[in-house]
């Protein structure tokens, strides 16, 4: 925590979420047409948006919830139940719910 002083590393973290926040508006705005793929039931786009989002929560978490400080074990524990299950059921969310179109 002793890296903490001074205000250079919330400006640090704003710049960071700020421009994964701009890339997903503006591929929000511009829809680039060879990400409208259908790829899992879903676009190559919005399997984009679900891993910038997920990045972006993960980096809130490392900094906000300080478990960047914590030790390997801690950090395994938290990120690894994560790691699996948020990808499971997002396939399980998208496989499904194309059923619902056919």
């Amino acid at each position: 925590m002793s890296d903490h002083n001074g205000t250079w590393w919330i400006w640090k973290v704003f710049w960071i979420l700020l421009v994964i926040t701009g890339v997903e508006v503006a591929l929000g705005i511009v829809k680039p047409e060879f990400m409208l793929t259908q790829v899992i039931g879903t676009s190559i786009l919005n399997i984009l948006f679900i891993v910038l989002t997920l990045i972006k929560a993960a980096y809130i978490v490392q900094i906000f919830m300080h478990v960047k400080f914590e030790k390997k074990g801690l950090k395994y524990a938290l990120y690894l139940p994560t790691l699996i299950l948020i990808p499971y059921l997002t396939f399980i969310l998208l496989t499904e719910g194309s059923y619902l179109f056919r």
